[in-house]
């Protein structure tokens, strides 16, 4: 290959802000990948302001740029990463992406992020669901969900650790080789958890998250993102992984929140952008700290 680390990345994209491909293409490429971005949706800015415009796009968009990449001989990845998609077709066709990606090279890494809701509420149609369950997440080499998309994806209503790793062996049963659940809630109110499982080296890692108060845009995208840094960078280490993973999340985070409160902005909506830019060193040097690690074979 061309580059041993190349990534296409399908996902959103907004002019302003941070959520999508313009979470995910940045810490990508300072890492060390080549990054090329297809993007699912494309809009003015993310759905949490006021108003909104842009475009979705069908399976023909994505089929005729995946046709100008072949031709050209341009689609040897070692990576496919996938995030936001709203339109059903487009979802289905990603599954033909795939195929050609991998066919071109036997070892690409497939890492999705099933993006279909958050706080009991989809919000994209109901008919992405099924496309997950029956056509995607099998061939996926690193499964993210949240909480709520971990129920969606196995019909298990979570309140418990149990439940999620009844969770997970479901998935597991469908297919999936790894699955990090990115959050959880099920743990107290200063915590949340984040729990990824290895199927293939029976490796079970939790951890303890302090809760930032606060709700921000774009840390989905961007956790899938680190996530897939990290796997590559560490041999599937996935303790090391993921700790890193949170580190530079919890990190950025707590930038964001310094940014905004130094600079006094007033739109409520605009100061929860993630500041990506100015967390250059801690994307690229995160501190890991202790957080509450259990690691153990199930």
């Amino acid at each position: 290959m061309e580059s041993n680390k190349r990534v296409l990345s399908i996902q959103s994209h907004v002019v302003s802000g941070y959520v999508g491909n313009k979470c995910a293409v940045f810490p990508l490429q300072i890492m060390g990948f080549e990054v090329d971005a297809i993007n699912s949706v494309q809009l003015s800015n993310h759905t949490g302001y006021k108003t909104y415009y842009g475009q979705i796009l069908n399976e023909s968009n994505l089929s005729e740029l995946i046709t100008g990449l072949v031709e050209n001989e341009l689609h040897n990845y070692s990576h496919l990463l996938t995030g936001y998609i709203r339109c059903p077709m487009f979802l289905k066709k990603v599954a033909e992406v795939y195929k050609i990606l991998k066919e071109k090279n036997p070892d690409l890494i497939y890492v999705c992020d099933p993006v279909m809701g958050d706080n009991k509420k989809m919000y994209v149609p109901k008919e992405i669901l099924d496309i997950y369950k029956n056509e995607i997440i099998h061939l996926t080499d690193i499964l993210t969900p949240n909480e709520y998309e971990l129920e969606l994806l196995t019909g298990i209503n979570i309140t418990t650790l149990d439940d999620i790793n009844k969770a997970l062996n479901i998935l597991y049963a469908h297919g999936c080789k790894t699955v990090v659940v990115s959050s959880s809630n099920i743990s107290s109110n200063s915590v949340m958890k984040c729990i990824g499982r290895n199927f293939s080296y029976e490796e079970y890692i939790e951890l303890d998250i302090p809760i930032i108060d606060q709700s921000f845009i774009g840390t989905g995208d961007f956790f899938t993102a680190l996530l897939l840094i990290w796997m590559n960078l560490t041999n599937n280490d996935l303790k090391h992984s993921m700790e890193k993973t949170v580190a530079t999340i919890q990190a950025v985070l707590k930038r964001t929140i310094k940014y905004t409160n130094e600079n006094s902005l007033k739109n409520p909506v605009s100061s929860k952008e993630l500041k990506l830019i100015q967390s250059l060193s801690d994307i690229q040097n995160p501190e890991v700290k202790i957080f509450g690690t259990i690691n153990k074979v199930v």
